[in-house]
């Protein structure tokens, strides 16, 4: 294996330190990831910097011609504090001709917004809940096509910003509520989908053209009260106290026979492919209990911190995080980014 010289983005503030000696959980928790990402690439021989970035390309340009990157590991999840603009880091690496890890500018673009993706999704006959999108500014007027009950969450904004369990509604007066938040909350626009009650399952691709999908991981609420819906709330996915106080836990997907495991497989991969994805991503379904499964999401650069679920679910089948992230970095070198042409 060639050594490389690896430039890491990051997020300004989160550029994370040589060593874990006297730091806490607590203190780690923003920047765990990408500690574990720059650690692994270090003891695989690779040189690695880390850089901060906020809202100046400036630094981006520096390293890269100062540092001369075999490579740009991207873990920049927002510019500017916007996090749709995180294509177009993208796409400035590409227009300097710089191989980076992960989806390219066009997959990130669809994905990062529920609507869009949504409307292409169905255009491929793709199942995916139906939904409306509310425009900040604009009355709730909703669609005859949409009943109750309806699960409200912002357009664009990822890691279940803005979602509690008054995220479903049950009638009109709550869903105008709901968005108004949502407007509020977020200054974007709302979007309201049909809720699908049954297991949430999160399965992880990795591919460029030859894909590779891992196995299904499933979220157990554990002990969540009955009169509760059981989705991925803010705090049922980073409150450590709400997921150790009702016993939520994530693992390997169970009682899946093998038509399924191959039919959730294949569903991915169409997503992906439909959605021009490249690098790796981790697909959010909903299975009913009669077997129907739907499409909620579709994540590009998903997080690849050291045992959570993508991670997790790569070492079922024998990958380790080493061997993960190394495939990573070999999938950017491989992409054929227009400039190649």
């Amino acid at each position: 294996m060639s050594k490389l010289r690896i430039l890491v983005l990051v997020r300004e503030g989160h550029v994370p330190p040589l060593t874990l000696e006297g730091i806490s959980e607590k203190e780690m928790d923003s920047w765990k990831a990408e500690f574990d990402v720059c650690e692994t690439l270090r003891h695989l021989g690779h040189e690695v910097l880390p850089l901060g970035v906020y809202d100046d390309l400036t630094p981006i340009r520096e390293s890269l011609r100062d540092f001369e990157p075999d490579i740009t590991f991207m873990m920049l999840e927002e510019f500017h504090g916007v996090v749709t603009y995180d294509f177009a880091v993208i796409s400035y690496l590409e227009l300097m001709q710089q191989p980076y890890t992960g989806c390219n500018p066009r997959g990130m673009l669809l994905s990062k917004d529920k609507a869009l993706s949504k409307k292409v999704l169905s255009y491929h006959r793709i199942p995916t809940p139906r939904f409306a999108v509310f425009p900040v500014g604009r009355q709730v007027h909703r669609p005859k096509k949409l009943s109750f009950p309806l699960f409200v969450k912002s357009v664009i904004e990822d890691a279940s910003f803005g979602i509690a369990q008054a995220s479903i509604v049950q009638n009109d007066d709550q869903l105008a509520e709901r968005v108004a938040f949502i407007h509020k909350s977020t200054n974007g626009p709302a979007i309201a989908e049909q809720y699908i009650d049954g297991r949430e399952l999160y399965v992880g691709v990795l591919g460029n053209n030859r894909l590779t999908t891992f196995p299904a991981w499933e979220m157990n609420f554990g002990k969540m009260p009955d009169d509760v819906a059981r989705i991925a709330t803010r705090a049922v996915k980073f409150n450590h106290k709400y997921q150790d106080k009702h016993n939520i836990t994530t693992h390997a997907a169970k009682d899946l026979d093998e038509a399924t495991l191959e039919r959730i497989s294949k569903l991915c991969k169409r997503v992906y492919r439909a959605l021009s994805m490249s690098g790796y991503a981790r697909m959010d379904l909903r299975m009913t209990p009669s077997g129907e499964i739907f499409v909620i999401e579709a994540n590009a650069n998903p997080n690849i911190e050291y045992g959570e679920d993508f991670s997790e679910s790569a070492e079922m089948v024998g990958i380790t995080y080493e061997m993960l992230l190394q495939r990573i970095i070999n999938l950017g070198l491989s992409y054929k980014a227009d400039w190649m042409a």
